[in-house]
């Protein structure tokens, strides 16, 4: 399951390496690609065998460019997946899009709505044909940070062994595992909400649906439950409903049967799935936000889910997940060639910039104020393209006034909104 790449050993248990990667999903591959341009000794640990499914499948435009800076651009581009032009919105009849091309911050605006199965293996894969060993079916089982990160792994045949290391990247998503092990987990400001999922043959006929974006409907009495609807290549889609876990809480018969009684209250989604065969078993996640008291020393650093997941609602999780694998293998580059690196101020701050501007849109959807910006009627077209930057996944481009002071200007908007005001140009800067 791995490389013929050798990693030198100073022991028959013991293995040498400049850095040690906990997963290899996009963060974990991104970040082990990016060092091992560098000329770093990277191995990957990840526990699972790929390919395995995983939810996350609309990607954002922003993440192009890492992939792109990673070398995976071209394969990528070959493997077929859908293409992905914006998102679509839906409630109570209304009907609104973004078209990710026409945004306020310069970068891609296009990509691609992926099974994440494939597209996991097709990043890990590009990463092993690069040069980087990843090991897969092993289990890091403790973590000694007493002088150099040495980890212990079991590998495949329930054998131990440790890796000596420089540096660890919890690359590990949901598995979270040096926040387990380090004690580093903290409560999430966002209330539990519950997600169940599955993928359809969606048999969609009506021609005005768009396949080149995701679709999020509202459902039409609880503002805070919400579909996606995710369409793929080869007429597949992802389907799933999110809510408060007390307001699934009368759904009864097995997963499948309350997702789709969950479709069934939304009318217009009911009549665009009504030929739709549920083609994977139902799953569910509940819980899911997490988030942690530190985010890196000058021992290790958590990439993506590993350090902080908001929601699944504007698909921000990959985006964070590739841009904190590209933030960190920066740093860690500077660090391995001797130079001084703050962790604190070089990465999680910087980090957290965009993920504290998700935050913003993601509360402001549940409590409705993001829901009145997105179906305004008449939206002026330049506030409209800053907004339409952070869907597309740019949440780090201070240059946007809707990033920079996000809280503010969102709510000076919403009250526009509301009182069926003209809204004004907005300087920015």
């Amino acid at each position: 399951m791995s490389t013929s790449t050798h990693i030198l050993s100073t022991m028959p248990n013991s293995i040498t390496v400049d850095v040690a990667i906990i997963g290899a999903g996009p963060s974990g591959a991104i970040a082990a690609s990016l060092l091992h341009q560098q000329g770093k000794r990277v191995l990957v640990i990840e526990k699972q065998y790929f390919p395995r499914f995983s939810i996350g499948e609309s990607l954002l435009p922003c993440c192009m460019q890492f992939i792109e800076e990673a070398g995976m651009l071209e394969a990528l581009n070959a493997a077929g997946f859908q293409h992905k032009n914006g998102a679509a919105f839906r409630r109570n009849g209304t009907y609104t899009t973004f078209d990710f091309t026409d945004k306020f911050t310069p970068g891609p605006g296009t990509t691609f709505q992926v099974q994440r199965a494939s597209f996991d293996k097709l990043l890990a894969d590009t990463a092993q044909s690069q040069g980087v060993e990843i090991r897969y079916g092993e289990t890091v089982e403790a973590i000694d940070l007493t002088e150099n990160p040495r980890l212990t792994v079991r590998n495949e045949t329930g054998e131990l062994y440790q890796i000596d290391a420089k540096f660890v990247l919890d690359a590990s998503g949901f598995g979270r595992v040096l926040p387990r092990l380090l004690d580093l987990e903290s409560p999430s400001c966002l209330p539990s909400r519950s997600a169940i999922f599955t993928h359809v043959e969606d048999n969609i006929s009506d021609p005005s649906f768009d396949r080149n974006k995701i679709l999020i409907s509202v459902h039409p009495e609880h503002k805070d439950i919400w579909y996606w609807l995710i369409p793929f290549s080869h007429g597949r889609c992802s389907l799933g409903v999110v809510a408060r876990p007390e307001l699934l809480a009368h759904l009864e018969g097995t997963l499948e049967q309350q997702l789709l009684q969950m479709i069934s209250e939304e009318p217009t989604l009911k009549v665009l799935l009504a030929n739709a065969k549920v083609v994977q078993e139902c799953a569910t996640l509940k819980g899911y936000s997490a988030n942690v008291s530190r985010l890196a020393t000058d021992k290790f650093a958590l990439l993506g889910n590993a350090g902080e997941f908001l929601d699944p609602v504007f698909s921000s999780g990959v985006t964070i997940a590739m841009q904190s694998a590209s933030m960190a293998a920066k740093c860690l580059t500077k660090q391995l060639n001797g130079e001084t690196v703050d962790w604190q101020a070089d990465y999680s701050a910087p980090l957290m910039q965009g993920v504290n501007t998700f935050r913003t849109y993601v509360q402001a959807w549940y409590d409705g104020r993001f829901q009145e910006v997105i179906f305004y009627e008449n939206p002026n077209h330049r506030i409209k393209q800053m907004i339409s930057s952070i869907l597309a996944g740019y949440a780090w481009d201070t240059n946007n006034p809707f990033v920079k002071d996000s809280e503010r200007r969102l709510n000076m908007v919403v009250e526009l909104c509301k009182n069926n005001t003209p809204i004004p140009e907005l300087e920015e800067g």
